[in-house]
């Protein structure tokens, strides 16, 4: 992980500086619509707001919306137009590297490996590079800011919101592992089909590449089985909090303990948790997907004869 980080920094840090600074823009402003929704549903509720105060306070929570959503805009952009030349760098080093004089005869990359590792790895590699910081910094900011604004409010509801979140990152460690077993083995069955596929003596080998077109499918087929349950899990988890936060904030307004405009903002704080939580999972898988397959690429620009055995 850090290799493959400290890669990236290497080719693109000034501009991943940049994209930082702007999600951190994006994470600070994430809670301040909670505020607005919470302060003109009491006042409604408290027949404490005119109609002009009224307009006041939902123009002034849409100029923050439109701000963040031009930030995030920005950001976007950004690490799509970063990733895309990331992308472009690689497949010519890579090409660079398989017509090297030095890399003919043995030392040659076979075609089939070549072919996969510039259309597909390579792009894959390459679109992880563009949001490798920002993407983080924008999720994990907003899920401190939520979660830091809700406990401020209720620190009950704080603690269910942060209840939440634990579970499903021990879930995701405990089967990102296998996962990431299985990326590799698909990547490099496939490298050796496509290399079989290219060579000479293709119809030799036509029952072992159906076989290891059986094995690719079986593979994928398993990755789901991991991904779907984990998925379902988290869903659980996260219907449940907001059933919680219902139970336990419904609990406390009727106690007199909190009021009706916290208990709705921490309900829609969880529902904005849950979008940024479900990107850090699928980052985390990203990020782990990304590693294996940044080894498999540097196995070929550092020892290019060398064919890794297929995980088992």
């Amino acid at each position: 992980m850090i290799q493959l980080y400290s890669a990236i920094w290497r080719v693109s840090g000034r501009r991943q500086l940049i994209l930082i600074v702007l999600s951190l823009c994006v994470a600070a402003l994430s809670a301040v619509p909670l505020s607005y929704q919470k302060d003109i549903i009491n006042a409604l509720s408290n027949a404490e707001i005119d109609s002009t105060a009224l307009f006041w306070m939902c123009a002034q929570m849409m100029g923050v919306i439109l701000l963040s959503l031009s930030l995030k805009w920005v950001v976007s952009f950004r690490s799509g137009t970063l990733g895309e030349d990331i992308i472009r760098i690689l497949r010519k080093r890579l090409y660079n590297e398989a017509t090297a004089p030095d890399h003919a005869g043995d030392r040659a990359i076979p075609k089939g490996t070549l072919t996969t590792t510039i259309s597909a790895e390579a792009e894959e590699l390459g679109k992880f590079t563009g949001g490798a910081f920002s993407d983080p910094v924008v999720q994990l900011g907003t899920l401190i800011a939520v979660i830091g604004y809700i406990a401020s409010s209720q620190p009950g509801l704080g603690i269910i919101a942060l209840a939440m979140i634990t579970p499903q990152v021990i879930i995701i460690l405990s089967t990102q592992r296998k996962v990431n077993e299985l990326v590799a083995r698909r990547v490099r069955i496939l490298r050796d089909t496509t290399n079989r596929i290219v060579s000479e003596e293709q119809g030799s080998d036509a029952s072992r590449i159906e076989d290891e077109f059986d094995e690719i499918f079986e593979t994928r087929r398993r990755m789901f089985l991991w991904k779907l349950s984990a998925k379902f899990a988290i869903s659980t988890l996260n219907a449940a909090a907001t059933v919680a936060v219902l139970i336990v904030g419904g609990w406390l307004v009727l106690q007199g303990r909190t009021d009706v405009g916290t208990v709705v903002a921490a309900t829609m704080g969880l529902s904005r948790l849950q979008a940024p939580t479900s990107f850090l999972i699928a980052f985390y898988r990203q990020v782990s997907a990304a590693r294996v397959k940044f080894e498999l690429v540097r196995e070929l620009l550092v020892e290019p004869d060398a064919t890794p055995a297929r995980a088992g």
